[in-house]
C-alpha cells in the first residue's frame, strides 16, 4: 500500500481586518464611526430637515418664504442689524485680545490672570445682561457716580439701545477670543523675535514681519469662531437693546416666526438665511487670509 502523500497546507487569503487595514480602515479609524453617527443625528439631520421645511410654506410656491423675507424690509434689515453688531464686536475683541495676549504670555502668574480674564464666560449671557442693566441703567452705579461728581446732569442712555448690546457682546465674547489668541501667540518660538531684535528690528517691525504672518491663519480662525458666536446674539438683543428697532437681529425674526406666528416653515427659512450669511462671511475671511501670508506656519514651538 502506497504511503499517503503529505497533506498540503491550505492557503488562505488575507483576513477581513487585513483587507480593511490595507484600505485605511484600521481599529483606530473605526473609532470615528460613533462620532460621525452623533454628528449626523445632531447636526446633519436637523439641518436637512429645516432646509426642506423652509421650502414648504403655508401658502404660495416653494420659494414663498424666501420671497417674503427679501421683499419685506422689516425682515431683511435684520441681516444688516446683526452684521452691524457682530462684525464690530468681533473686531474689537480681537484688537483687545492681541496686546493682552502678548503681555500675558510674559507674566509669571499667567494662569491666575487668564482665569480672571475668562471669568465672564462662566456667567452666561443673561446674567451679564442683568448685571449691565443694574450697572449702566438710568439708576445704575455708573450714572449715579457721574451725577454725584457733577460730571453729568442727567443719566446717560447706555442700555436699551445699540451700545448696551455691544457692551454685552464684548464682555461675553472677549474670553473666547482671548483664549484662542493666547494659544496662537504662545505657540510661536520666541527665538524668532530675538533673531529679529538682533538684526535691529524694533517692536513694530518684529510684530509686522514675524508675528503677524505666522498669526494671520490663527487670527482668521479666531475671527470666524468669534463672529459666529456674536452673530447668533439673542438674549442681549432682547434684554439690553431695542428688539423692535436697531437691535432687531435675525435670530429675533426667526423666534417670532416660530413662536409668535407659529410658522415653522418661515422660521426655518430665516434660520437657513442666517446660516448662509454666516457661511459667506466665514468663507470670505478664510479666503482673504491668503492675501497676507501663503507660506508654511513653521514658527511654532516643537
Amino acid at each position: 500500500m502506497d504511503a499517503l502523500a503529505p497533506a498540503t497546507a491550505i492557503e488562505h487569503g488575507p483576513s477581513l481586518r487585513q483587507r480593511l487595514a490595507a484600505r485605511g480602515f484600521d481599529a483606530v479609524t473605526l473609532l470615528v464611526i460613533p462620532a460621525a453617527i452623533f454628528s449626523l443625528l445632531l447636526f446633519v439631520y436637523p439641518f436637512a430637515f429645516g432646509f426642506i421645511l423652509s421650502f414648504e410654506p403655508k401658502a404660495g410656491g416653494w420659494l414663498a418664504n424666501y420671497q417674503r423675507f427679501f421683499s419685506d424690509s422689516y425682515l431683511y434689515d435684520t441681516i444688516a442689524n446683526t452684521l452691524w453688531l457682530s462684525v464690530p464686536t468681533t473686531l474689537v475683541n480681537l484688537l483687545l485680545a492681541v496686546p493682552i495676549a502678548f503681555r500675558v504670555r510674559l507674566m509669571r502668574h499667567q494662569r491666575l490672570l487668564t482665569t480672571i480674564l475668562v471669568l465672564p464666560i462662566t456667567l452666561g449671557t443673561v446674567l451679564v445682561a442683568e448685571g449691565l442693566l443694574n450697572y449702566l441703567g438710568p439708576q445704575g452705579w455708573f450714572n449715579r457716580t457721574l451725577m454725584t461728581f457733577g460730571l453729568i446732569s442727567q443719566p446717560l442712555k447706555l442700555v436699551h439701545n445699540y451700545w448696551g448690546v455691544f457692551a454685552s457682546l464684548v464682555i461675553t465674547g472677549f474670553p473666547f477670543t482671548f483664549l484662542l489668541t493666547l494659544s496662537y501667540v504662545t505657540g510661536i518660538d520666541p527665538a524668532l523675535e530675538q533673531a529679529g531684535a538682533t538684526l535691529g528690528a524694533n517692536a513694530w517691525q518684529r510684530f509686522r514681519h514675524i508675528y503677524l504672518p505666522l498669526l494671520m491663519p490663527g487670527f482668521a480662525i479666531t475671527f470666524c469662531l468669534s463672529f459666529v458666536q456674536a452673530f447668533s446674539v439673542f438674549p442681549s438683543a432682547v434684554l439690553l437693546g431695542e428688539p423692535a428697532g436697531i437691535t432687531r437681529v435675525i435670530s429675533i425674526a426667526a423666534y417670532q416666526a416660530a413662536f409668535e406666528e407659529y410658522d415653522y416653515s418661515m422660521a426655518s427659512a430665516v434660520a437657513m438665511i442666517m446660516g448662509f450669511v454666516q457661511l459667506a462671511i466665514v468663507v470670505a475671511v478664510l479666503a482673504a487670509r491668503g492675501l497676507f501670508y501663503r507660506g508654511p506656519a513653521s514658527g511654532a514651538k516643537g
